[in-house]
C-alpha cells in the first residue's frame, strides 16, 4: 500500500489542527492533531531523507504553526493556516517526497 506523502500529513496537520480548534473549541485538540501529524511527517522525513533533513522540517512545521498566528492578524486566520501549510507541504515535497 503506498503512503500518504509526507507533504501531505504535514500540510494536513496545519489545516486540521486549526480546523478541529476552531470547531470544537477545544485548542488542546487540536494541539493534538497538530503534534500527531507532526510526529507523523517527522518520521517519514526521517525515513526518506535522513535526520538532519528530518530536523529541519520539523523546525519549518513549528515555524509555520507559530507563524500562522501573527499572519492571521493581517491576512485572516483561514488565508494564514492555508499559506503557511502550503509553504510547509512545498518544503516538505522538495526535500523528502520528490526522491521517494
Amino acid at each position: 500500500m503506498a503512503k500518504v506523502p509526507s507533504s501531505v500529513v504535514a500540510a494536513g496537520g496545519l489545516v486540521g489542527g486549526y480546523g478541529v480548534a476552531r470547531w470544537t473549541k477545544k485548542r488542546q485538540l487540536g494541539g493534538v492533531v497538530l503534534a500527531v501529524a507532526g510526529a507523523a511527517a517527522a518520521q517519514q522525513w526521517r525515513e526518506r531523507a535522513g535526520g538532519r533533513a528530518a530536523g529541519a522540517l520539523s523546525a519549518a512545521y513549528v515555524a509555520g504553526f507559530a507563524g500562522s498566528h501573527p499572519l492571521a492578524k493581517k491576512v485572516g486566520a483561514w488565508p494564514a493556516v492555508f499559506g503557511v501549510a502550503g509553504a510547509v507541504a512545498l518544503a516538505s515535497w522538495a526535500v523528502a517526497d520528490r526522491r521517494a
